[in-house]
């Protein structure tokens, strides 16, 4: 299982929000590529990096902060917000991004999500993130009457590469992931899982790897950069 520290971008400065509330941001570091290599001297192989005000445009708004962070580090990186158009997905591929997330598009146009999984065999991840099991879209600000799970399940066939699921009212809480959902949404599809959404201890990453579900990997950001977990100690949990 892999722990994939949280980059979020707002305004080019690395940031956390709380509950996805954009009124709500600490900021961690005003240069996101300094983030990017502490991270990576840490020793994390993978970094998941979100434009937040791209999610809200419908476009990418911190391109410049993202390409200086895959120019920064050897880490993979995996990249979501205002990804919406096959172009947008063909930059950030050309430019450097492991894999892209599309989150909006998956319920706006699933078609797309399917055509670019097809041009970029495991580059593409679906991104679902939901208050009480249904879905919100466009950086959390809408909400839908679709539920995660039948989401989820339309991409069977689609070749995507993960799914990346959070739980809305955890992220940035500090108050523990949903492990109930996280699992049953793993025990749904094949495709392999990704948590995100609240991980802020050791006992959450246990909580995670022994959930009855294989997940792929989970997700965290203010308690990294809090400290509250221990890169040493996530590696030896984790591959325990």
């Amino acid at each position: 299982m892999i722990i994939f520290p949280a980059i979020d971008l707002k305004q080019g400065r690395c940031v956390r929000l709380e509950q996805g509330d954009m009124d709500r941001a600490t900021i961690f570091n005003e240069d996101p590529a300094d983030q990017a290599r502490s991270f990576s001297e840490q020793g994390f192989s993978h970094l998941h990096i979100i434009d937040l005000d791209g999610a809200f445009a419908g476009e990418p708004v911190n391109r410049a902060a993202v390409e200086a962070i895959v120019k920064a580090t050897p880490a993979k990186t995996q990249l979501g917000g205002g990804i919406r158009t096959m172009e947008t997905i063909d930059m950030w591929i050309e430019r450097g991004i492991s894999r892209v997330i599309l989150g909006t598009v998956a319920v706006e146009d699933p078609d797309l999500v399917r055509a670019a999984a097809k041009k970029h065999p495991g580059k593409v991840a679906v991104g679902i993130d939901a208050r009480n099991g249904l879905v919100a879209t466009k950086g959390w600000a809408e909400e839908t009457n679709v539920r995660v799970t039948d989401l989820a399940k339309s991409f069977e066939d689609a070749g995507v590469a993960a799914i990346i699921y959070t739980d809305i009212n955890r992220d940035g809480a500090m108050q523990g992931p949903n492990i109930d959902a996280t699992a049953e949404l793993a025990h749904a599809v094949s495709i392999p899982v990704i948590a995100s959404g609240g991980v802020s201890s050791i006992e959450d990453l246990i909580a995670l790897r022994d959930c009855g579900a294989a997940l792929d990997g989970a997700i965290s950001g203010r308690a990294l950069y809090d400290g509250a977990i221990d890169l040493a100690q996530a590696l030896s949990v984790l591959n325990a």
